[in-house]
C-alpha cells in the first residue's frame, strides 16, 4: 500500500474514513499491484460533504476576490513546491511516466490556480444607461458545483474545476474516477494548508452511483463533468431534471490534416504527440490522422520509424517515453479495437501487439494505414496508442469527412499555407483547433467540444461564464409613474 491516504474522503477540512462504503482497489498500471484501498461514499459521506459545502459557501463568496485569490496563489505555490512528490504520486495513479508527469499534469493544474487567482478580482459588471434610470450588473457565484473527474489527467482536471470555482465563490464537492482517485486528495490537502476555509473543496469517492447522488441533489447548482459521452449523456439528463448548469467536456474522436506542402517531420511530431502521449488516452488526441495521397509513403516511413525508437518501461524511470494503460479494462478494450481494425483490413504498419512487462497493462504504439471513414477505428474513440492513417486527395475532401462524425473536441491542420490553414480550421466542426500544432492547451485559451462533444468551455476568461450568473439591478432614479 505505497500511496496509501489517510483516509477516502476529505471534508470540511479534513479527511474522513467510512470503512461501511464498498472497498476500491487502486492498481498501479505498470505492474497490475494493489497500491492503495479507499472506500465508497456511503450517504451520509455524501450528505456531510454536500452540508459543509453549503454551510462555507456564503461567508466565502462574500469576501473580497483578491483575498480569494490569495489563498488560490498560496495553493500554486505550494504545487510548484511539491513538484517532484506530486509526480510520483500521479505516476503511481495512472501509470503515466514521471517524464509526463514532472511537466503536464500537476504543472498544468498549478497554471489554472493561479491563472484564476488573478482573473477573479477582474471579473466585475457593467453599467447601462437607461436615460434618467439607470442597470447595473452583478456576476454573482452559482452556489454548490460538482465536479467529476475522468481517470486519465486526474489531478489537472481536479485543479481545472476547482480553480474558477472556487476563485469566483463557489464551493465544490469532487468525484474523482474510481480508477484514480488519489490526486484529487492530495489538491484537498493542499488548499486546506493554502488557507482555503473548511468545506469548499471537498472529496468523496465512488463510482456512479456516488455521482448521481450527488448531481441530483436539489442544493447542487451547477454539475462540471469530464468521461464518457455515454456518461455525459446520463449526467446531462440528470443535472436536467433540476434545470442545473451543466459544463460537459466529452470524448472525441478528432481529425488531423496534413497537407503535401507540410513540413513531414513536425506533422509526423505532431501525429504521435496526438496519439501517443499519455498512451493515447487523452479526450483530444488527433487519431484520424488525414494524409494528403502524394507524401503518404514518405509519411508513413517516418512514423514508422520513430515510432519504433519510442521507449516502453518503467513509468518511474525519466527515460520512459511511453507508459502503460491505466487499467486492466482499457488494455482490453484497446486490444479488441486493435483486432477490429485487423479484420476489417487496415494495414498494421508497426505495433499492434501488448507488451509483457511486470505483468503492466502495456500496449505497443501502434499506427494502421489504408483506413477508410466506415471502419470502427475511424468511427470510435479507442483512447489508446493506436493511430489510424487515412489517404485523402483535396481540401474539399478532407473538410467534409473530418466532420463526419458524431463527435466535435478538437482537430488540426498542418500546411504551410497559412490562408489554406485558416480556412480549414474555421471550417472544421470543434471547440479547438491548432493550425502546425498539437494538443496544446494552455490555461489562457478556452477549452471545450461541440456536438456530442460537449457543452461549455473550460478554462480562460470564457469559464467565468460557467461558474458565475448575471444579475441585473434596475435603479430608478425619479418617481415612480403608475396608470392608476
Amino acid at each position: 500500500m505505497k500511496a496509501q491516504p489517510k483516509a477516502s474522503h476529505y471534508i470540511d477540512g479534513d479527511y474522513v474514513e467510512d470503512r461501511a462504503g464498498s472497498k476500491i482497489d487502486v492498481i498501479y498500471p505498470a505492474t497490475g499491484g494493489v497500491i492503495a484501498q479507499v472506500h465508497e461514499a456511503t450517504p451520509g459521506i455524501v450528505e456531510a460533504a454536500i452540508a459543509s459545502a453549503r454551510r462555507a459557501q456564503e461567508d466565502w463568496a462574500a469576501l473580497r476576490p483578491v483575498e480569494r485569490g490569495r489563498i488560490l496563489s498560496r495553493a500554486a505555490h505550494i504545487i510548484r513546491e511539491r513538484g517532484r512528490e506530486l509526480a510520483e504520486l500521479e505516476t503511481l495513479d495512472t501509470g503515466k511516466p514521471i517524464q509526463e508527469t514532472l511537466v503536464a499534469d500537476w504543472p498544468s493544474g498549478a497554471e489554472a490556480i493561479e491563472y484564476f487567482a488573478g482573473l477573479a478580482p477582474t471579473v466585475t459588471g457593467e453599467t447601462i444607461p437607461l436615460g434618467r434610470d439607470f442597470v447595473y450588473t452583478r456576476r454573482e457565484p452559482l452556489g454548490l458545483c460538482v465536479g467529476i473527474g475522468a481517470w486519465n489527467y486526474p489531478s489537472q482536471i481536479a485543479c481545472w474545476k476547482a480553480a474558477p470555482a472556487l476563485a469566483l465563490g463557489n464551493a465544490m464537492v469532487f468525484k474523482p474516477s474510481e480508477v484514480t482517485p488519489l490526486g484529487a486528495l492530495k489538491l484537498a490537502e493542499i488548499l486546506t494548508e493554502a488557507g482555503l476555509p473548511p468545506g469548499l473543496f471537498n472529496v468523496v469517492q465512488g463510482r456512479g452511483g456516488v455521482g448521481a447522488r450527488l448531481v441530483t441533489d436539489p442544493r447542487v447548482a451547477k454539475v462540471s463533468l469530464t468521461g464518457s459521452v455515454p456518461t455525459g449523456q446520463k449526467v446531462y439528463a440528470a443535472a436536467a431534471e433540476g434545470i442545473r448548469h451543466v459544463t460537459m467536456e466529452l470524448g472525441g474522436k478528432s481529425p488531423l490534416i496534413v497537407f503535401e506542402d507540410a513540413s513531414i517531420e513536425d506533422a509526423v511530431g505532431a501525429a504521435m504527440l496526438g496519439n501517443f502521449y499519455s498512451a493515447g488516452q487523452v479526450c483530444s488526441n488527433g487519431t484520424r490522422v488525414f494524409v494528403q495521397r502524394g507524401i503518404k509513403h514518405r509519411f508513413l516511413d517516418r512514423l514508422k520509424a520513430r515510432a519504433a525508437a519510442i521507449r516502453m518501461g518503467d513509468p518511474m524511470d525519466e527515460a520512459t517515453q511511453l507508459g502503460p494503460l491505466a487499467s486492466e479494462a482499457q488494455l482490453e478494450k484497446v486490444m479488441g479495437y486493435i483486432a477490429t481494425a485487423r479484420s476489417e483490413g487496415a494495414r498494421l504498419v508497426t505495433g499492434g501487439g501488448r507488451r509483457p512487462m511486470n505483468s503492466g497493462f502495456f500496449v505497443e504504439p501502434t499506427v494502421f494505414a489504408d483506413v477508410t471513414d466506415e471502419m470502427t477505428i475511424a468511427r470510435e474513440e479507442v483512447f489508446g496508442p493506436v493511430m489510424a492513417v487515412l489517404d485523402f486527395d483535396g481540401e474539399e475532401e478532407a473538410v467534409a469527412r473530418a466532420n463526419a462524425t458524431e463527435f466535435g473536441l478538437a482537430g488540426g491542420v498542418f500546411t504551410a499555407d497559412m490562408a489554406r490553414a485558416h480556412r480549414v480550421a474555421g471550417a472544421l466542426q470543434a471547440g479547438t483547433t491548432w493550425i502546425n500544432a498539437y494538443n496544446l492547451t494552455p490555461v489562457e485559451a478556452p477549452f471545450g467540444g461541440v456536438k456530442l462533444s460537449g457543452v461549455g468551455r473550460e478554462n480562460s476568461r470564457a469559464a467565468v461564464e460557467n461558474y458565475t450568473q448575471v444579475k441585473s439591478v434596475y435603479v430608478g432614479m425619479g418617481p415612480i409613474e403608475a396608470p392608476y
